[in-house]
């Protein structure tokens, strides 16, 4: 009797390793096939904010170990599903505004928006202002035969001149 016993038991044995490796192996193959954000997904979030250690560096070139953590913490946060915004306040949050690429348009950060639009237009009118007034015929205020009639003044000093350069040739 204790040989079909074993036999029993060793056949139950090999239904429960074969009923976990059904339901492991398929679970672990999901598992292994998560999304893993690419460097281009984590690089375009990294290049709208900046470093909050080094001046002027934008996270997705700073090659010191605090960016390259920082980009590790974006690539999570993409992979946890969160999106650009919520990660980008997450560092507005912990950093300041300061870590965004273009300033929040809100209170005074607005006039960023606006001020070199106005510059640009300001200027183009006044360059065409002045190209029509380079541009326009020189008009005497006088009649043009008045003009003729009376011979201009000239210096004494421009008449010697030209009497010098009227010997000369």
């Amino acid at each position: 009797m204790s040989r079909p016993l074993n036999q029993r038991m060793l056949r139950i044995t090999y239904y429960v390793i074969l009923l976990l490796a059904i339901v492991l192996i398929p679970s672990a193959i999901v598992h292994a096939q998560d999304p893993t954000p690419s460097d281009d997904q984590v690089n375009a979030i990294a290049s709208q904010l900046y470093c909050p250690v080094c001046e002027n560096t934008p996270l997705d070139v700073c090659p010191t170990e605090a960016c390259r953590q920082w980009r590790a913490l974006i690539r999570q946060m993409i992979s946890e599903g969160e999106t650009e915004a919520e990660i980008k306040q997450y560092f507005v949050e912990n950093y300041g505004a300061r870590v965004l690429g273009a300033p929040p348009a809100t209170g005074l950060n607005w006039l960023v928006y606006i001020i070199p639009p106005v510059i640009i237009l300001a200027g183009a009118f006044f360059l065409l202002r002045a190209l029509k007034e380079w541009t326009k015929p020189a008009t005497s205020s006088a009649t043009p035969g008045a003009s003729e009639a009376k011979p201009v003044a000239q210096d004494d000093y421009v008449t010697r001149l030209e009497e010098e350069l009227k010997k000369r040739k």
